[in-house]
């Protein structure tokens, strides 16, 4: 038995026969949305080289993005945007995005894995949080990556529509050059106006 399976294999033996796995990307960046993916896969599935969605390089994390589609069980992905994040906050958006990633399965999992130590409501499906869940859970792991890849392409296409600054090289997070582009530029419709506070005081 894979490592990655040993968080299913403590659930299964408590009686639970579906687990999803959930997990989140984007919760950093100054820009663009935050997206949640919820998966689950056939017990004990090995798939090569999977583990957290950081530690993969880019062509890698969309190689397994389609065979975990392919062989899941189940998967969702949701996005929440930034004027949502602004309002509620990052935390709260997070929760939304995974409530709405989950609500997508196209079967209900008896127990939800969550990467993190914050537990979100998913109303009578039982949560239980892994803290670096994304290197522990396969299904985490495969929802780090669906998570990943679909904010990766999402700002890929926004790098289209507002080149100036460079979304498609750094997705959004605070790098070096975004922080120049900013004050260049000014803000653009997809920003966090409250993660840019120290620039602009909203």
């Amino acid at each position: 038995m894979s490592e990655l399976w040993k968080y299913e294999h403590a659930a299964f033996a408590k009686g639970f026969d579906l687990i999803c796995g959930v997990d989140e990307a984007g919760r950093g960046p100054l820009a663009g949305p935050v997206c949640a993916a919820a998966v689950i896969l056939p017990r004990d599935l090995e798939i090569e080289g999977l583990n957290d969605s950081k530690k993969l390089s880019d062509k890698r994390r969309r190689a397994l993005y389609d065979v975990i589609t392919d062989r899941a069980i189940a998967f969702g992905i949701a996005m929440v945007d930034e004027k949502t994040i602004d309002e509620i906050n990052i935390l709260q958006a997070t929760f939304l995005a995974m409530r709405q990633a989950v609500e997508q399965l196209s079967v209900k999992p008896a127990l939800a894995l969550v990467d993190g130590n914050r537990e979100p409501d998913f109303g009578d499906i039982p949560v239980e949080t892994i803290i670096k869940g994304d290197s522990l859970s396969a299904n985490i792991a495969a929802a780090s990556i669906l998570a990943k890849v679909t904010r990766d392409r999402f700002m890929e296409e926004q790098d289209a529509r507002y080149p100036q600054y460079g979304f498609a090289v750094h997705k959004g997070y605070g790098t070096q050059a975004h922080y120049a582009a900013l004050r260049e530029y000014g803000p653009c419709p997809i920003h966090r106006m409250t993660f840019l506070k120290k620039l602009y005081g909203a």
